[in-house]
């Protein structure tokens, strides 16, 4: 299972071109595309060596890829773009070559879905993780009530979509509100763009430039914010006292001791609160 880029071509791995070179057969989501990712890396390979394996005819086309593997040949998969498998096909591929007890390797490369969380900036004690959604239902109130259940997700939540269906998307997630949103728009590409906004102002984000709306998207919705405790009421009304008369480590020291709160969640309203004053 061989990641590749999804867009710029320098992000290939050395290991990658070493197995795409070095294979009897590249599986694939499509052979036009993949012949001419090949190309790009002067790697020459003729029709035959090639299998198209797509959602389509991904039953069917893994056990024609199981044959070749009884054979002895190697075989590689590749998607259009990215980790195969996630979002792409390559699933049931990889689960009919292990029931058959045949070896499955992992090449891993790009992924939109990490490449998307490294930039959106979620940093926090209470972030429990994230959730790899992918694309929302196409039908207006499907679409609509899947939003409806990430309103508490204390996850972040990663969303794909395509240019056709983006504006709807962004109005069923102004629902969310002041929910933080970053949005990734042809990740790796000439013309990527990345922008943190509202959920609410993602709808008027895309209207401001007329070519928002093309290319690949991948968001990443932040976790939703963590109902205050009583401790962390009150340990944020006595940190906002004692901040008045004490050094910031010494105010917060005591306003965790005194209410129980979390010392690094007092210790960020701290450093805030300083900055208000500040300003």
């Amino acid at each position: 299972m061989v990641a590749t880029p999804i867009g710029n071509l320098a992000d290939i791995t050395l290991r990658a071109l070493h197995v795409l070179q070095l294979v009897d057969t590249i599986a694939c989501e499509d052979t036009r595309h993949t012949q001419s990712l090949l190309r790009a890396y002067g790697i020459d390979r003729s029709p035959q060596q090639l299998l198209a394996l797509h959602q389509h005819n991904e039953a069917e086309a893994s056990q024609s890829a199981i044959t070749r593997l009884r054979a002895g040949q190697r075989i590689a998969y590749v998607s259009d773009a990215g980790t195969p498998a996630i979002s792409d096909p390559g699933a049931r591929l990889v689960a009919a070559v292990r029931a058959e007890g045949l070896p499955v390797v992992p090449l891993p490369g790009a992924s939109s879905v990490t490449t998307a969380l490294s930039v959106a900036g979620i940093a926090s004690d209470d972030v429990i993780g994230f959730v790899f959604a992918g694309f929302l239902p196409a039908k207006a109130s499907e679409r609509e009530a899947a939003v409806q259940t990430l309103i508490n997700e204390r996850r972040a939540v990663v969303l794909l979509e395509a240019p056709h269906r983006i504006e709807a998307l962004a109005a069923a997630l102004a629902a969310l509100g002041d929910r933080p949103l970053t949005i990734g728009r042809e990740l790796t590409k000439q013309f990527e763009e990345i922008a943190t906004v509202a959920a609410a102002e993602f709808s008027p984000w895309l209207a401001a430039q007329a070519n928002r709306t093309r290319g690949e998207f991948v968001l990443v919705l932040h976790p939703a914010p963590v109902p205050a405790q009583t401790g962390e009421t009150e340990g944020l009304h006595i940190l906002k006292l004692l901040l008045a008369e004490l050094p910031l480590k010494t105010a917060v020291k005591l306003a965790a001791d005194i209410s129980g709160g979390s010392r690094n969640a007092l210790y960020d309203a701290a450093l805030a609160l300083r900055q208000s004053d500040k300003t």
